[in-house]
């Protein structure tokens, strides 16, 4: 699975989105995402700052 941990890595360091991680190992965007939990990568990654941000502007 060199390719998943690829995927997740490019996905961690914000270098893919998750659907091109997940069209790059041949499995849905939903799958992907629940399989990051296996690479300890969290689904979504945001800074206290930019958490405030969204929810302001929501």
């Amino acid at each position: 699975m060199i390719i998943m941990a690829m995927a997740v890595k490019l996905f961690e360091l914000k270098r893919i989105s998750s659907g091109m991680a997940a069209e790059m190992v041949g499995m849905d965007r939903v799958s992907f995402l629940f399989e990051l939990n296996q690479y300890g990568v969290e689904m979504i990654s945001m800074e206290p700052e930019e958490l405030a941000s969204d929810l302001e502007n929501a």
